[in-house]
């Protein structure tokens, strides 16, 4: 019964996760949409899920020859999915943050994100149900 539920509940773990690091990363934008030459950074979210559920192989790993070589993907567990954004409209600053499409990814992913939490719910919910027999 174990392997049943975490193999119900893997996708949507992953999801969660992919989810949550987004969500900081477009925090993240919008937090330095008044610094210099700041570049705005997101998720391909179709490619990191489908990348840590092993549908497809990921980016293959840059080979370090040294000890202080920097790490790429750093703390980040979906960093090789993480790209740039692409500028709407150029600034002086060299800044790439637009806001309103930086406001709606955020709503976006939130609503996507407690959406999943919800269906997380329901399923454990009806797990339950069919464990107690009502």
């Amino acid at each position: 019964m174990k392997t049943q539920l975490d193999s119900a509940l893997q996708f949507h773990q992953t999801a969660l996760n992919l989810q949550a690091q987004r969500q900081q990363m477009l925090a993240s934008n919008i937090a330095n949409a008044d610094t210099p030459n700041y570049k705005a950074r997101d998720i391909d979210f179709r490619s990191a899920l489908k990348g840590a559920l092993g549908e497809r192989m990921g980016p293959l790993a840059l080979a370090s020859t040294s000890t202080r070589h920097l790490d790429v993907a750093g703390d980040m567990p979906f960093g090789a999915f993480v790209g740039y954004r692409r500028e709407f409209q150029s600034s002086v600053d060299g800044n790439t943050v637009n806001m309103d499409a930086e406001r709606a990814a955020f709503a976006e992913n939130s609503v996507h994100y407690e959406a999943s939490v919800t269906f997380i719910n329901g399923l454990l919910r009806s797990m339950q149900t069919a464990i107690t027999g009502q």
